[in-house]
């Protein structure tokens, strides 16, 4: 709690309901727009709940905030409390610095920026460096999934500037890749304390490239960015259709690769699957070490809650750990948002963390899930992809522009449903459930080393996921 708040503010229920109201927030939302206007805020809830006060840290944020959020954040909070809640907004007093803003109607940024100094850490040498130092190796869960990710970070963090040189790390949403980048600055941090590490996500280096050129501060952009012994860099891909910060990253990337200083960029597809990025800039990217991060499997999705769970100073049995997991498979962020409700609905209603109470707290997501995601429907999204007619899914024809869809199919079936290997057979042409468990260890494998296939199944798997 920050220092000259008012006492009591989000406490016992109260903060349950407003923490309930952050993970809906968090599910909504771009993680940018949800860390930079979303997650600071402060919130009172009288005690009747029916008057919750947010607390914002300056007129700036409170005016965005006031026009872009306050509607959406009345309906959450009345939809949870079940009755009408009258939300206020106000200064968090005793300001300590009072800040101009402008907003920037430069074409290159979407959303106005604050100044690039806001919310960054301070490293022992005195270089702002942005990093969370809670997101570290220690506390990252390792599986399968991002073993080989986890590794090649590992290896930038104690050697930094030789092999892997950039590290190119790629994959959906919610996966784990913004706490691996910070988990490589705090650990060379740890081991180099007068290092000069800088994260940043792409929508601020497409921020400050404007800025300099408002300011005419090209001088001291270049020297911030192209003196640092360590760059990671969140979601390049935003800097599609930016042709001047396409350039000035180009500099920047020789720059430090000139002096043999470390750059860790991440995004949701591969280098070649980039749209809009210079051709050059893509054979840069290329040119280092490029790995995947997969969605979890079961036993990591299992790890992970019930580790997460226990940094929140909850036990969650083993049970209902295994439940969950097996209902919420995309990515890590959608398993941290399950925990939040459950543990919210726990507090909230004072019940114990069990099976039935988590069905209860993700009722809205179980459904969901239930009536978006069929074998059927699966059918006719592979089936549309690859061009070719349901029927084929059922039917005993057997040429690769069939057959590889066929198992494509029946791996997210397995993958996306609930069904059981002898079910999903039936379901595709009465086959045997030897076939389809072939299927699956087949597409399984083959993810690993296709990075082609890989990516057409990250596109098959959002698109069904909506």
């Amino acid at each position: 709690m920050s220092e000259g708040l008012p006492t009591g503010l989000a406490s016992g229920a109260g903060n349950s309901l407003w923490q309930a109201c952050l993970e809906q927030l968090a599910q909504e939302l771009p993680e940018q727009q949800f860390n930079t206007w979303i997650k600071p805020l402060v919130a009172q809830v009288a005690e009747d709940f029916s008057r919750v006060t947010i607390f914002v840290a300056n007129r700036f944020k409170l005016d965005w905030v006031r026009a872009q959020y306050a509607g959406r954040i009345t309906t959450l909070l009345e939809k949870l409390y079940g009755q009408p809640v009258q939300l206020e907004l106000a200064l968090a007093p005793r300001e300590p610095v009072v800040r101009s803003y402008s907003v920037s109607t430069a074409p290159e940024v979407g959303l106005p920026v604050e100044p690039s100094d806001i919310g960054e850490d301070v490293s022992p040498a005195g270089f702002k460096n942005r990093l969370n130092t809670a997101l570290t190796f220690d506390t990252l869960v390792e599986g399968t999934a991002n073993r080989m990710a986890r590794a090649a970070a590992m290896h930038v963090s104690g050697t930094p500037g030789q092999l892997y040189n950039p590290l190119f790390i790629y994959g959906g949403v919610g996966l784990g890749k913004t706490h691996l980048v910070h988990a490589v600055g705090n650990k060379l941090l740890a081991d180099r304390p007068n290092a000069k590490v800088l994260y940043i996500h792409a929508e601020q280096f497409v921020s400050d490239v404007v800025k300099a050129y408002q300011r005419k501060t090209f001088d001291e952009f270049k020297e911030r960015y192209h003196s640092l012994d360590l760059l990671l860099i969140d979601d390049v891909q935003f800097f599609a259709n930016k042709d001047r910060t396409q350039e000035e990253f180009f500099n920047a990337f020789e720059a430090l690769l000139a002096k043999k200083s470390h750059i860790v960029m991440t995004s949701d597809t591969y280098p070649k699957g980039l749209a809009d990025i210079h051709e050059r800039l893509v054979s840069r990217f290329d040119s280092g070490l490029t790995v995947a991060i997969e969605p979890p499997e079961l036993e990591m999705r299992v790890a992970i809650l019930i580790n997460k769970a226990r940094a929140e100073a909850a036990e969650m049995p083993e049970e209902v750990a295994f439940f969950v997991a097996k209902n919420v498979r995309s990515n890590v962020r959608e398993l941290e948002g399950a925990l939040r409700k459950i543990l919210a609905y726990s507090r909230f209603n004072q019940k114990d963390i069990s099976i039935a109470l988590a069905r209860e707290a993700l009722r809205d997501l179980l459904s969901i899930q239930n009536r978006q995601i069929s074998v059927e429907n699966i059918q006719k999204t592979v089936a549309d992809y690859y061009k070719i007619k349901v029927a084929d899914m059922y039917s005993k024809k057997r040429p690769a522009s069939i057959a590889r869809p066929r198992q494509i199919a029946m791996y997210l079936a397995k993958e996306l449903t609930q069904k059981s290997l002898p079910e999903i057979g039936e379901l595709f042409g009465g086959r045997d459930h030897t076939t389809v468990l072939h299927a699956v260890r087949k597409i399984s494998g083959e993810r690993q080393q296709l990075t082609e296939l890989n990516q057409q199944l990250h596109v098959l798997e959002q698109t069904l996921k909506g």
